[in-house]
């Protein structure tokens, strides 16, 4: 069941689907691009609160997902702790599978 968000978000991010980056991710939040924010739940106190901040103050939905490990291998890029789903289809089949 995990395996297929994170397969999912690797779909996504091959497709292009996804931003990376703080600074990228509340831009996307911004201009109401990000449809989901995923957030790995060792990401600093800092960062979570900027980007959760944000997501709430956008009604952009966010989860807390496994650690930076998992999501950034999921990707293929090392030490993401957060990564936003830019495509309603993507953000809506790995909410599904997150349950």
């Amino acid at each position: 069941m995990k395996n297929n968000y994170l397969n999912m978000i690797g779909l996504a991010y091959r497709a292009r689907k996804c931003s990376l980056g703080e600074e990228t991710i509340i831009k996307d939040i911004q201009k109401n691009r990000a449809k989901l924010v995923l957030l790995a739940n060792d990401v600093g106190p800092q960062t979570k609160k900027r980007l959760t901040d944000k997501c709430k103050f956008y009604n952009v939905p966010f989860v807390i997902v496994d650690d930076r490990e998992t999501l950034s291998s999921a990707i293929g890029k090392s030490q993401r702790v957060a990564v936003a789903i830019l495509d309603n289809g993507f953000a809506n089949k790995i909410k599904s599978l997150l349950g």
